[in-house]
Order: structure tokens, then sequence, then C-alpha cells
């Protein structure tokens, strides 16, 4: 797992009940945390080690769709395989044959997707996260616990979606936005903004990088 994280103390909880094989670690940039544990998971060492450790499956467990993306241009960079990545679904999501889920994501407890959803690469859906009908989350993108999205509602790459937000049926979320926890969305959310409130509107504009 690359990034010592809350989202790294979840994968690790899924991997447990999927009776994942071999040994679990994780790296990190911070050198404050390496020879540590994390939870029960050993953190390390580096990024770069990825590169070492090949016979090791990758999942990038950073909670910013951002900042996963940035590691996985750096891992691409250092020619690592993409075919090391790995998803961690867990066993009580509903995942119908006519919904998909990209190599690299991450989907927890109580996630449910109806029919006819797609979700990108590198995407985190957090607990209780509802896709209805016609829903695509593109890569990286993060919706927190509790977010339902209407019917072929659109979330743009890197986008995030905070914890009990609801999205009107074919809202399109633009790459980069983000959306306030609770919020109520009703109209597209242009890339890079940022909207919050009941109904949701426009407090910060600018792309985050």
């Amino acid at each position: 797992m690359v990034g010592a994280s809350g989202l790294a103390r979840e994968a690790t909880a899924v991997a447990v009940l999927l009776h994942e094989d071999g040994p679990l670690d994780i790296v990190d940039d911070n050198p404050a945390v390496w020879g540590t544990l994390h939870g029960l998971t050993p953190v390390i060492g580096s990024v770069d080690l990825v590169t070492e450790l090949a016979d090791h499956g990758v999942l990038l467990t950073l909670g910013k769709g951002r900042h996963r993306r940035r590691v996985a241009v750096r891992l691409d960079m250092l020619g690592m395989d993409p075919a090391r990545y790995r998803s961690m679904i867990h066993p009580r999501v509903v995942l119908p044959g006519s919904c998909h889920i990209g190599v690299g994501s991450i989907a927890l407890d109580g996630v449910v997707l109806t029919a006819d959803v797609e979700v990108g690469d590198h995407v985190v859906l957090m607990p209780q996260v509802t896709l209805t009908h016609g829903c695509t989350v593109h890569d990286y993108a993060t919706i927190c616990a509790g977010v339902s999205l209407g019917g072929d509602v659109e979330v743009g790459e890197a986008a995030y979606i905070g914890m009990n937000a609801s999205v009107r049926e074919g809202v399109h979320i633009g790459a980069g936005a983000t959306v306030g926890m609770g919020a109520v969305v009703l109209h597209d959310v242009p890339a890079g903004e940022t909207w919050a409130g009941v109904p949701a509107r426009p407090i910060r504009t600018g792309v985050l990088t």
C-alpha cells in the first residue's frame, strides 16, 4: 500500500476479510513513520521501494485523488508495471454484472452500484455510497461515506464529494471539483470549483494540483 493514511487502515481491514495471501506492507515518503506500525501494518520505507518489491501488488491509499494521481505518474516514470495494481472490494459491496469498478480502486462496506454504473481506476468509494443507474465516476475520484448519486450523474477525474452529500440525477461534477459534506447538488459543478450548502452553491474556484 502506498500511503500511511486512514484509507490504508480501511484497506487493511478489507484485506483481512478477503483473506489476502502474502504480507501487507506500507510505503510512505515521510521518514518519521519508517520502521513503525500503522495500525497492524509495517511502514517499510519510501515510495521508491515499490520498484524493488516486484512480487508485491500495489494499492494507492492516499486520501486525495490528486495525490493518488501524482504517485501513479511517479511510479509510471520509475517503470513500474501497471499490471501490479490491485483493487480492494469489500465482500458486502453490491456489484451487479452490468457495473464495473476499475483497476486500483477501493470500495468499502455497504457500497451499492445499481445498474450500468462505470467506476474508473484508482477511485475511492467510502462506506454506504450509492451509485444509481448510469452513473460514471472517472479515475482518481473520491466519494465519501453516505454519498448518494442519482441516475446518470458523472463525476470527473480527481473530484471529491464529501460525506452525506446528495447529487441530483443527470448532474455533472467537473474534474478536480469539491462538493462539501451534506451538500445537495442540483446543478452542474464546473471543474475545479468547490460547492457546499443546501442547495449547493459555489464557494471557491481554481483547480488544486
